[in-house]
Parts: structure tokens; sequence; C-alpha cells
């Protein structure tokens, strides 16, 4: 199970990242705001993950 949520924080940093770059290309600030908050949770899960496997070894 953990590759597979490893896998989703990568997918929702990537798509938060994407999105914010595309809200500030046309200057759409909700858009960019959106994309950061996403990007943001793709960051949380990521360290959650990496907390999980520091305990387990």
């Amino acid at each position: 199970m953990g590759a597979h949520e490893k896998a989703k924080a990568k997918g929702e940093q990537v798509k938060g990242t994407a999105k914010r770059a595309a809200g500030r290309a046309v200057g759409n600030d909700r858009a960019a705001s959106e994309g950061q908050g996403e990007k943001s949770k793709g960051d949380l899960r990521a360290a959650k993950e990496k907390a999980k496997d520091a305990f387990k070894d």
C-alpha cells in the first residue's frame, strides 16, 4: 500500500504544479491558488509516507 500512496502523492504534486502554472499563465488567480493547494496536499502526503517508512525500519 505504501507504493500506491507514494504514487498518489507524486500525482497530486504534479497536478498541482501544472494547475498553478496554467492559472498563472492565463492570469487566473483562483486556479493558481487551487493548484498550490493540491501541490501542498501532495507534499503532506509524501511527508507522511516518508515518516511511516522511517518508523518501519
